[in-house]
C-alpha cells in the first residue's frame, strides 16, 4: 500500500514552511532531497521519515515515488527541476504537486494532459502563492463577466521580501524581456515598459508588466485569450528592467550569473517569522470584454510565503484524502474559483 505525501526539497525555504506547516496541520510526510545532511536534520526537528536522493538518474527517483501518492516537489529552479520529476510521476503513478511560478515550467507541464490521464495521475504546478489565489480570482473574474477577452492582474506586496529560491528564479530570467498573452499567443515584449496605474491601497501606483504564471494558468482556466500580470516595484526597479533589455546578453553570460546567485545565498534566507506576519498582499484584478464592460476585485492575503505553506499543504492533503480528477490541471480548475476563501486571512471585495 502506498505511503501519502512526500515532500522533495524539504530543507529550502519555502520547503522548511510547508513541512512545519504539514506537521502543524496532523500529517505526517516523508521529508526528501539531495542534501542527506540537511535532510536529516529537517526530518529530526519534526520526528518525520526521510529519505535523500537527487534528481539525475530518473530510475532511482521512480523507485521512490512508486511507494507515494503525491509528491510536493519545492527544489526549484522549477525549469530545472520539474521536468524530471514529472517523468518520474507519470512512470510511477504518482500525482504531482509543485510550488512553481514559471510560466514556462505550467507551458510544458500542461502539454502533458493526454499523458497524465492515461497514467491516472493528477498534474499541478502551482499550488502556492504561485498560483492558488491569483488563479482563484480570475475564475471568479471571468464567471462575473463570461464574455471577457481581456484579463489583467496586479501584486502588490507589503512588507516581506524574496527567498533565496524566489530570487535565484528571477536571477535565472533576467534579460529574458517580458512575456504576456495575446489573442491566445506567448507573446514576447521589451521589459519594462509596459506599464499601468492602478489605485491599490488606497493609493494610485504605477506597475510594470511581469512574466508571472498566470500567463499560462489563468489562460487554462478561463480561456481569455489575453492576459497581462504586473507587479508594484520602485520605479528605480522599472528603469533597471528596461536597461536589461539592452544589457541581457550580459545578464545571461554564464560567470556573471553564477556571481548574481552566489551574492544572493549570502543573504538572509528569506523573510523572518516577524516578517511575514506584519506583511501583506493584494491581488487585484480586472477583465473587460469587446464593449469596454469591465469587473474588478481584489484579493487581500497573508504574506505570500505564508499562504503557500497553507494551500500547498491543504491541496497536498485534499489528494491524499481524496482520488482527484486525472490530468494536467490549474488549482482554480480543480478546487474552484472560491478555493482560496477557506484560509484565514484572505478577503475578496468585488469593486464598483
Amino acid at each position: 500500500m502506498r505511503k501519502g505525501l512526500l515532500i522533495y526539497g524539504c530543507y529550502g525555504y519555502t520547503g522548511k514552511l510547508i513541512s512545519e506547516h504539514a506537521v502543524k496541520t496532523g500529517m505526517q510526510p516523508t521529508l526528501a532531497g539531495r542534501d542527506a545532511t540537511r535532510v536529516k536534520q529537517m526530518a529530526d526537528e519534526l520526528q518525520l521519515p526521510y529519505l535523500v536522493f537527487d534528481l539525475d538518474n530518473e530510475q532511482t527517483i521512480i523507485e521512490h515515488l512508486s511507494n507515494f501518492k503525491v509528491v510536493l516537489h519545492c527544489a526549484g529552479p522549477f525549469i530545472h527541476t520539474a521536468e524530471i520529476m514529472v517523468n518520474a510521476c507519470l512512470k510511477a503513478g504518482t500525482h504531482y504537486l509543485d510550488i512553481t511560478g514559471e510560466f514556462q515550467v505550467f507551458e510544458q507541464i500542461f502539454k502533458r494532459d493526454a499523458e497524465a490521464k492515461d497514467a491516472g495521475i493528477l498534474l499541478m504546478p502551482g499550488v502556492g502563492f504561485d498560483v492558488v489565489p491569483s488563479d482563484c480570482l480570475s475564475l471568479y473574474l471571468k464567471e462575473l463577466l463570461p464574455t471577457a477577452d481581456s484579463l489583467e492582474l496586479a501584486l502588490y506586496q507589503k512588507g516581506g521580501k524574496l527567498s533565496h529560491g524566489t530570487a535565484i528564479t528571477v536571477a535565472e530570467n533576467l534579460g529574458g524581456g517580458n512575456t504576456i498573452r495575446r489573442k491566445g499567443r506567448l507573446v514576447n515584449e521589451k521589459a519594462g515598459y509596459n506599464t499601468r496605474t492602478i489605485k491599490i491601497d488606497d493609493k494610485e501606483r504605477v506597475a510594470v508588466a511581469i512574466p508571472w504564471g498566470d500567463i499560462s494558468t489563468a489562460y487554462r482556466s478561463t480561456l481569455i485569450p489575453n492576459i497581462t500580470v504586473y507587479n508594484f516595484v520602485p520605479a528605480k526597479v522599472i528603469s533597471s528592467m528596461r536597461l536589461s533589455n539592452y544589457i541581457g546578453f550580459l545578464l545571461q553570460f554564464g560567470p556573471i550569473k553564477r556571481m548574481m546567485i552566489r551574492n544572493i545565498k549570502k543573504r538572509p534566507a528569506g523573510p523572518d517569522a516577524e516578517q511575514r506576519q506584519k506583511a501583506k498582499t493584494i491581488i487585484w484584478g480586472e477583465v473587460k470584454n469587446a464593449l469596454g464592460i469591465t469587473k474588478q476585485a481584489i484579493l487581500e492575503l497573508p504574506e505570500g510565503y505564508t499562504i503557500t505553506a497553507h494551500t500547498a499543504v491543504a491541496i497536498a492533503q485534499s489528494i491524499v484524502n481524496n482520488e482527484p480528477p486525472h490530468g494536467a490541471k490549474t488549482p482554480a480548475q480543480v478546487f474552484g474559483k472560491n478555493y482560496i476563501l477557506q484560509f484565514n486571512g484572505v478577503k475578496l471585495t468585488e469593486l464598483a
